[in-house]
């Protein structure tokens, strides 16, 4: 696992880059932030990071969703549980749980916009973290072991809802 950290941390903090200057103000990371910098100083700098570093519209919306791919994947690899007798390898998870989020913003179940882009992209970094990113761990059932991995695995998805949007 802590290979996978030189992939991991970097990603996870582009994206967190990315969330805190570049999307709404609404997102549960972003009010986190201002309540710990101020409103005032959130505004100052992200106008300086903004005027110093403009993005494409694609990094700013497609890239922090495909990173997140990335991680997930990485630490979902190996990981499974056994239902009825049979192994459901969550390493597929996050293309499921991506594509998802996709298919509910299309059908206005949740906030967001459809954008068939951010599939592509979540499936490339899938694609790289899932074979092209060596690894060497040994299988684990989720639920029958409690240790490093799994709260890595468990945390890598609880961050989603730090970009979930307030109403």
């Amino acid at each position: 696992m802590r290979k996978h950290l030189v992939y991991i941390l970097p990603s996870l903090l582009i994206s967190l880059f990315i969330y805190l200057f570049y999307r709404t103000e609404k997102t549960v990371v972003n009010d986190l932030f201002i309540n710990i910098i101020s409103r005032e100083n959130y505004i100052l700098l992200k106008h300086f990071v903004l005027q110093k570093i403009p993005l494409n519209e694609y990094i700013i919306f497609s890239l922090p969703e495909g990173l997140w791919v990335f991680c997930i994947t990485l630490t979902s690899k190996d990981i499974y549980l056994t239902y009825k007798g049979k192994e459901i390898d969550f390493a597929f998870l996050p293309l499921v749980f991506s594509i998802g989020l996709e298919l509910l913003q299309l059908l206005n179940f949740t906030n967001g916009r459809f954008d068939p882009f951010d599939i592509l992209i979540s499936i490339f970094f899938w694609f790289i973290a899932y074979f092209i990113i060596d690894h060497k761990f040994s299988k684990q059932d989720i639920f029958k072991s409690f240790n490093n991995r799994s709260i890595a695995f468990l945390l890598s998805y609880a961050i989603v809802y730090l970009a979930h949007v307030w109403q």
